[in-house]
C-alpha cells in the first residue's frame, strides 16, 4: 500500500522543535522501515539464490510447541480413517485418508497444502468433497507439518518425484490434484512430470506457477518466517500473506505462527511455466485467482492460466491469498461438479 503526500502540507521544523516524543516517533518509524526494508531483501535473496537444505525446527521445545497447535487444528477436521507415514528418497511423508462406502469406485481426490499451512488448512473443505470421494491429504516435505525431511529438495522436480512416490502407493490409478498457494506450484510441477496420473488439475491461488508474486507480498511472506522478530510483526504479516486480519486466538492462525516462529522451512523455489509446460498440462484444469491481494500473481497470472490446453478459470470475488476458506461454499458446489465433468471427458 503506497500513501501520497500534498508537498503544500509538509512543512520544514522549525530550529529546536525536534525534540520530544514526536522525534522518538519519527525515528522509531524510520527504523522499523528500514529493519522491514532489510529483512524483506535479506529474506528475498534467500529465497531466491539460497543452498537447498533441509527443513527442520529449530529445537526440541519449538517442535513441542508447534505439535501442540498441530493437533488443536487438525481436531477442527472429520477424524482420519487412515494415518500413514510414507518412506520415499526425500525422506517420511505424513499422510491421512478419508474414505466411506460411498466413495467406492470414484476417482480420489489428493491435497497439497499452501507453505506452513499442513494438513489442517483443509479444515473449511474437507466436509464438502466427503462421503462420495475417498481423500488423502499430506504435509510437504521440508515444510512444517508432521512430515519429517531427510534429504535437500534442490528443485521443483524433485517435489513432483516424492509426491509420486506417496501416490504410487496410495492412488496408482490416478487422481484428482488439488494444491493451494505453495502446493499449487507443487501440484502443476506433478502434474507436468507425470500427465498421465492426473485425471484433473485444481490450483487455487497457485504462486510462482503462472506469475511471480507482487514485490511487496512477498517481502511480507519472508517477513512473517524471521525468528528474531516481535510477535506483533510476524502476526501484521501473516495478516497481510492471508489477506485477512490475523487473529492470534484461533487455532488454526495459532499454528501458522508457530510453524514461522519455531520451522525452518527448505523448500525448492519454482519459476512460472514456460510456454511448453503450459502445453503439456492437457489434463481438465481448475484454476481460481483471488481478487485482491493475490499472490498468484493476479488479473496477469489468470491471463495466462487461460492459456492452457483444457482450463477453466475463475477470479473469484471476494478473496484474498486465502481463498479456500473464503471461498469455501464457492468450491463445495464448483470442484465436485468440475470433477465429474473431468471423468465423463
Amino acid at each position: 500500500m503506497s500513501e501520497r503526500t500534498n508537498r503544500a502540507d509538509v512543512r520544514p521544523d522549525a530550529p529546536g522543535r525536534d525534540r520530544g516524543p514526536h522525534r522518538w516517533l519519527r525515528r522509531t518509524g524510520m527504523a522499523l522501515t528500514v529493519v522491514l526494508s532489510a529483512v524483506g531483501v535479506v529474506g528475498i535473496w534467500q529465497f531466491f539464490s539460497g543452498a537447498p537444505g533441509v527443513g527442520h525446527f529449530r529445537d526440541a521445545e519449538g517442535r513441542e510447541i508447534y505439535v501442540e497447535t498441530y493437533d488443536r487444528a487438525m481436531s477442527a477436521l472429520p477424524p482420519p480413517t487412515a494415518t500413514h507415514d510414507l518412506a520415499t528418497r526425500f525422506g517420511s511423508v505424513r499422510v491421512y485418508e478419508w474414505f466411506s462406502g460411498g466413495a467406492d469406485g470414484a476417482v480420489p481426490v489428493v491435497l497439497i497444502p499452501g507453505m506452513s499451512s499442513g494438513v489442517p488448512m483443509w479444515a473449511e473443505n474437507l466436509g464438502t468433497f466427503l462421503p462420495h470421494r475417498r481423500v488423502l491429504a499430506f504435509d510437504a516435505l521440508g515444510d512444517a507439518g508432521l512430515s519429517i525431511q531427510s534429504v535437500p529438495l534442490s528443485s521443483t522436480e524433485q517435489q513432483a518425484l516424492w509426491i509420486s512416490e506417496v501416490l504410487d502407493e496410495l492412488a496408482p490409478e490416478g487422481a484428482h490434484v488439488v494444491g493451494h498457494s505453495f502446493g499449487g506450484a507443487s501440484a502443476a510441477a506433478y502434474a507436468h512430470r507425470f500427465p498421465e496420473r492426473v485425471r484433473s488439475l485444481t490450483l487455487l491461488e497457485p504462486v510462482f506457477t503462472f506469475a511471480y508474486p507482487p514485490v511487496r507480498m512477498l517481502a511480507w511472506t519472508m517477513i512473517s518466517t524471521v525468528p528474531f522478530l516481535p510477535e506483533s510483526w510476524h502476526n501484521t504479516a501473516l495478516g497481510k500473506v492471508g489477506g485477512a486480519e490475523f487473529d492470534p486466538n484461533d487455532d488454526m492462525s495459532k499454528m501458522i505462527a508457530a510453524a514461522s516462529e519455531h520451522f525452518s522451512a527448505q523448500l525448492p523455489t519454482p519459476s512460472p511455466l514456460n510456454d511448453a509446460a503450459l502445453n503439456s498440462l492437457v489434463m481438465p484444469t481448475y484454476v481460481a485467482i483471488a481478487e485482491r491481494d493475490s499472490l498468484a500473481g493476479g488479473r496477469s497470472a489468470a491471463e495466462r492460466a487461460r492459456r492452457l490446453p483444457d482450463a477453466t478459470v475463475d477470479i473469484v470475488p471476494d478473496t484474498t491469498h486465502s481463498l479456500p476458506m473464503q471461498a469455501k461454499d464457492f468450491l463445495a458446489v464448483k470442484l465436485p461438479e468440475f470433477w465429474r465433468d473431468a471423468e465423463r471427458g
